[in-house]
């Protein structure tokens, strides 16, 4: 048997805006340490072999942030806290049952284009 894949990968936006910019920030002194609380949780769990915790850049939801992508399924969760992110841990991951009051509106997170549709809408 080989190594086997990971089953989730959690995208955690580590985007950080200089001081002063209008936009918001998913990475500030109160939300800085996020990330290192998201993979401690999981190794806590012994989950970090199965799930795969990626820093990414901005994920461009920078009003509801700081925000992280659950895949598969496209789940983006926002307004994270520590909190929020073991309570994700414990009933999406290990539940499998996304936590529906921490997710994106659909307002701001609606169905994916494809690619052809992109392409069409921007009239190539």
């Amino acid at each position: 048997m080989g190594i086997p894949q990971p089953s989730f990968y959690i995208f955690k936006c580590e985007q950080s805006a200089p001081p002063g910019m209008p936009k918001p920030s998913c990475v500030n002194d109160n939300t800085r340490d996020l990330f290192q609380h998201l993979g401690m949780k999981l190794m806590e769990k012994g989950l970090i072999a199965t799930v795969q915790p990626v820093r990414t850049g901005c994920l461009n939801r920078c009003q509801q942030g700081p925000v992280m992508l659950v895949e598969p399924g496209h789940y983006m969760y926002v307004n994270l806290t520590k909190e929020k992110i073991d309570r994700i841990i414990d009933e999406h991951i290990i539940g499998e049952k996304p936590v529906e009051e921490y997710l994106i509106d659909e307002e701001f997170w609606d169905k994916p284009l494809s690619p052809v549709e992109a392409m069409k809408l921007s009239g190539r």
